[in-house]
């Protein structure tokens, strides 16, 4: 059966969101449509998702081309004045049925972008899967309410907003239902999860309450969360729930107090180093990943050696180094820029750091018995999100969890066997 082809870029968020345009866009007819769901996380990613446009229009010269996503709303104009792009959608407009309803017509407005920050509401979508049997995303909360003075995202996303916690609970119970052994909570910031909903919500809570009434599930994995915020239901959950996976992705962005004021975070190296130690205490076997920036407006030799030097003090593994990308109309831009140069030397001296850490973590594993969540290609996943490549055959398919003996590392990943 023939279905729309969308292309996705950026984050786990827009992962779920463009099954759900899938969804509305194969309902509304229009299967030969592409739909390029963008990021615009960096100046880069913006510039990526207009080389991929152009790519696909000399690819597929009579496609209908849909453009939306956050580079579409915070930037419309420039992708409106693209020659290779028929329609401009808003990121709310993408999630409604009747916006691709409209599109099948040919009266369908050109560009459909409008003010995302009177956005109040974030509707729950009901969605079967994700295209394999191995893990699927889910959507607790959208927007975000900081205004981080580096970060576009806020324009893009409009005001924090959740799902309730019983809608929740029940995508989760149709995916598991469906086959999928992980699931995985996203959103733009949510560790705000649930403060605009009523009584008391938070992450923390609704996590306890999806692992309670979904006894079937047997992974639930979060997506990057603000360190700072993470709520004592959470914390006791990591500690208590096996099925919480021990893997916590955080949003740290500097190891630099400074920096960090001057990016308005809302935590300090300290509270850093004490978060990623008392979530060590209650699950030891917990890894960490972590978003760095380099090269932000203002930083000195000193400031970016303590981001640096955090990886090793927060007992960072898997690092997502940004060299810091100047985004227009946020309040970074007018800083005092580094030179380009060094941001790029730095954010390569940061992938180094990264890559080392990761090496050393993955040569410890070798000799033990881990859980691997099968995916395709021979590859899984373990609990702390490790990637395995896995040697000989297997009766097991994409989707199976199996008892694995690392018995090999690579450069990025374990090797493994099942175990007999």
């Amino acid at each position: 059966m023939s279905e729309p082809e969308v292309i996705t870029l950026g984050c786990r968020l827009n992962a779920y969101e463009s099954e759900v345009m899938r969804r509305h866009a194969h309902d509304a007819g229009l299967d030969d449509a592409i739909i390029v769901n963008t990021c615009a996380v960096t100046g880069e990613a913006v510039r990526q998702a207009a080389q991929t446009i152009r790519r696909l229009r000399r690819d597929k010269p009579h496609a209908r081309i849909i453009v939306t996503g956050c580079a579409a709303q915070t930037e419309a104009q420039r992708f409106a004045d693209m020659p290779e792009v028929d329609h401009v959608v808003g990121n709310a407009e993408k999630m409604r049925a009747e916006t691709f309803v409209g599109l099948s017509t040919a009266s369908s407005a050109r560009v459909q972008v409008n003010d995302i920050m009177a956005v109040r509401e974030q509707a729950s979508h009901m969605i079967d899967g994700f295209g394999s049997r191995t893990r699927a995303y889910v959507a607790i909360q959208n927007g975000c309410d900081h205004r981080c003075t580096f970060c576009i995202i806020p324009y893009g996303r409009g005001p924090s907003r959740s799902v309730p916690a019983g809608e929740v609970v029940t995508q989760v119970r149709r995916l598991v239902e469906n086959g999928y052994a992980e699931i995985v909570l996203t959103g733009v910031d949510i560790t705000s999860y649930g403060r605009d909903l009523p009584g008391i919500a938070t992450l923390g809570k609704l996590v306890r309450q999806v692992l309670k009434h979904v006894p079937d599930l047997a992974r639930l994995r979060l997506s990057s969360i603000d360190q700072v915020e993470a709520d004592d239901d959470l914390m006791i959950a990591l500690g208590d729930e096996e099925r919480l996976m021990p893997h916590l992705h955080l949003s740290m962005q500097s190891g630099d107090d400074l920096t960090l004021k001057r990016m308005k975070r809302r935590h300090s190296r300290a509270d850093a180093i004490a978060f990623c130690e008392r979530a060590r205490k209650l699950r030891p076997d917990v890894v960490f990943g972590a978003d760095l920036i380099a090269g932000f407006p203002t930083e000195t030799d000193e400031m970016f050696e303590n981001s640096h030097r955090i990886v090793d003090e927060c007992g960072l593994t898997y690092l997502h180094v940004f060299p810091f990308s100047s985004r227009r109309g946020t309040p970074a831009a007018r800083m005092p820029q580094v030179p380009g140069a060094i941001v790029k030397q730095r954010a390569a001296e940061l992938r180094a750091k990264g890559q080392i850490v990761l090496s050393s973590y993955l040569a410890a594993q070798r000799g033990r018995v881990v859980d691997v969540l099968l995916e395709s290609g021979g590859k899984g996943r373990t609990p702390q999100f490790a990637e395995v490549d896995m040697l000989g055959e297997s009766a097991h398919a994409a989707g199976d969890i199996v008892r694995t003996l690392v018995t090999g590392v690579s450069s990025t990943r374990l090797i493994g066997e099942v175990c007999a």
